[in-house]
C-alpha cells in the first residue's frame, strides 16, 4: 500500500480552507491545515509535506511569499502553489511569466481564489504526478 501524499494547506479564511480540505481529502490526499503563517512555520519545522497550498495575504501582506521562500529553501522539490484573491481585492497581479518574477516569487504556480474543485484537484495531481 502506498503512503498518502501530505499537503500543507495554509489560509486564514477558515471556511474556504475547510472547503478545499474536503475536496482534496475526497481525492485521497492527507491535508494538514494551518490558519496563519506562524502556525505553518511550526508545522514546517515538525513535518514533511509533498505539496503546499498557501494563501498570499494573512498576518502580513506577503505571508505566502515568505512561506514559499522557506519551503523552497528547505526542499526545492516541494511544489508550492499560492492561492490568492489579491488581484480581485487590490488590482495587483502576480504572475510567473518572466525570469525576474520567478527569481523572487518562490512558487511553482499562482492561482486566483474562487477556483473550482476540479481545477484545484487537477493542479495538485499535475504537481504530484498522480
Amino acid at each position: 500500500m502506498t503512503e498518502r501524499k501530505k499537503i500543507l494547506l495554509v489560509d486564514d479564511d477558515f471556511d474556504l480552507a475547510e472547503q478545499m480540505k474536503f475536496w482534496i481529502e475526497k481525492e485521497g490526499f492527507d491535508v494538514i491545515y494551518a490558519g496563519s503563517e506562524r502556525e505553518a512555520n511550526e508545522l514546517l519545522d515538525e513535518k514533511e509535506f509533498d505539496l503546499a497550498l498557501l494563501d498570499l495575504m494573512m498576518e502580513n501582506k506577503d505571508s505566502g511569499f515568505v512561506l514559499a521562500y522557506k519551503i523552497k529553501k528547505m526542499n526545492k522539490k516541494i511544489p508550492v502553489i499560492i492561492i490568492t484573491a489579491v488581484t480581485r481585492d487590490t488590482g495587483m497581479e502576480f504572475v510567473l511569466d518572466s525570469k525576474e518574477e520567478k527569481s523572487w516569487i518562490k512558487a511553482d504556480e499562482i492561482i486566483q481564489k474562487c477556483i473550482r474543485p476540479e481545477q484545484l484537484i487537477g493542479i495538485i495531481k499535475k504537481y504530484l504526478e498522480v
